[in-house]
């Protein structure tokens, strides 16, 4: 079974990001860059499907400017087999994404794709959604256990009310949340065979995809500074604050 496992390039979940001078977006320069956590997590959970010996191959696949070849490195020294990157240095709308993603896998016929459910910086939650609809296949998202019964694949997915487990014919798609493994870290071997292993680049034009520009970001700006909270003597001050000055009671 061929696993197709989208990653995406992102500004480290340790660094505190700034926006740029003039509001347009933020500012990326000589920040530390690493793969989404929510892809770390899909990459980890192929890894073990193929040291179980269910799985026979796993691709990568980014679409980002040349610089995210790197995190397709760090993936194959996490386990997978061979990457493909998109080089292109424009922006791309989940919509975008998930065209160019569904051109790799009528290419590479994966019987498994699986992505984070979303990415940190731009949190849309829509790229897997739409891939599947755009490639006609069954999805499961917000996947905590994905297991592999025959030609049949069965998630469990967190919901608003518990727990819920789907049973769908392969292939699929499949987006990863939080509680379905603890990525590992790549062991410097893995790191030295990951320059060995085989990377292909190729062009929005070479798939075959028309993109257009289905949004436009107007102004980035930073969230509001939070004030500092102060002590109270006693329930009657706090009670007054709340009631005279919060004005929430």
């Amino acid at each position: 079974m061929k696993v197709l496992v989208p990653v995406k390039r992102v500004v480290d979940a340790n660094v505190k990001v700034r926006v740029n001078a003039d509001n347009t977006n933020v500012d990326t320069a000589n920040l530390k860059m690493a793969i989404n956590p929510f892809c770390e997590i899909a990459v980890e959970e192929a890894v073990r499907l193929k040291e179980a010996g269910i799985a026979t191959e796993i691709v990568v696949a980014t679409i980002g400017p040349k610089a995210s070849q790197e995190q397709l490195r760090t993936a194959m020294a996490l386990g997978a087999d061979r990457g493909i990157h998109v080089e292109t240095d424009e922006e791309l709308a989940p919509l975008s994404i998930a065209k160019l993603l569904n051109a790799i896998q009528a290419k590479e016929q994966a019987q498994l794709i699986m992505l984070g459910k979303q990415s940190i910086d731009g949190d849309n939650n829509q790229t897997g959604q739409m891939l599947a609809a755009l490639a006609g296949l069954p999805q499961a998202t917000f996947a905590s256990e994905v297991k592999v019964e025959g030609e049949h694949l069965v998630v469990t997915r967190e919901i608003d009310g518990g727990l819920q487990t789907l049973k769908m014919p392969l292939p699929a798609v499949v987006t990863t949340d939080l509680r379905l493994n603890e990525p590992r870290y790549a062991k410097l071997p893995n790191i030295m065979k990951a320059k060995r292993k085989p990377l292909d680049t190729v062009t929005v034009e070479s798939l075959g995809v028309t993109l257009k520009q289905h949004q436009k970001v107007l102004k980035v700006t930073p969230p509001a500074e939070r004030q500092a909270g102060i002590m109270v003597a006693s329930v009657e001050e706090l009670v007054d604050k709340l009631k005279n000055e919060a004005k929430v009671i």
